[in-house]
């Protein structure tokens, strides 16, 4: 009976210190017609266990070959897109040469689904650092994604994600409504 408890203890105890870290989704209020800012740090949120969520295409937010782009932690914001509306949602590093990523999902008005439950969204839009120079345009530290709503309101999924394994990064969050 002893070594039965011991092996208890010592099986909960490590899946304790092995346990991934959950991450937590920050609500922001969005205002029609405004811009919301909101401060964040990728040191309070975590790394996800599989991206594979993304490239499904049910969700189709960015394809597989740009994983490493997306591949240290994400913090998550949430909030809503009334009808008749189009949101823009911008990231921006304290430290310009930190390199985030960014993405955003629309769901059931009613829903908060984290992405690795996520198993179809009404849209998702990603930015993230250029492979290669692109014709007539300048990338800069920030990226920029833009979601809209026709009919039905939805909630918004918001993910700032460090590329190459950052952990640690300070940043602006920007959501602009215009209805």
């Amino acid at each position: 009976m002893k070594l039965t408890i011991f092996l208890i203890t010592i099986l909960v105890f490590s899946m304790s210190v092995f346990a991934q870290k959950k991450p937590s989704i920050t609500a922001v209020t969005s205002v029609a017609n405004e811009t919301v800012t909101v401060e964040g740090s990728l040191k309070n949120g975590a790394k996800l266990s599989s991206l594979s969520w993304a490239s499904s295409s049910s969700i189709a937010c960015f394809p597989a070959t740009q994983n490493a782009k997306f591949n240290g932690n994400h913090v998550f914001f949430s909030t809503a897109i009334p009808t008749r509306s189009i949101m823009t949602i911008t990231v921006k590093p304290k430290d310009a040469s930190k390199n985030l990523s960014l993405y955003a999902y629309e769901i059931g008005a009613n829903k908060t689904i984290l992405p690795e439950d996520l198993a179809s969204a009404v849209t998702c839009e990603a930015d993230h650092k250029w492979d290669y120079p692109k014709k007539g345009k300048t990338q800069t530290e920030a990226r920029t994604v833009m979601l809209n709503a026709i009919q039905n309101p939805y909630n918004v999924i918001i993910g700032v994600a460090g590329a190459d394994g950052l952990t640690d990064a300070d940043f602006t969050l920007e959501i602009s409504l215009k209805q």
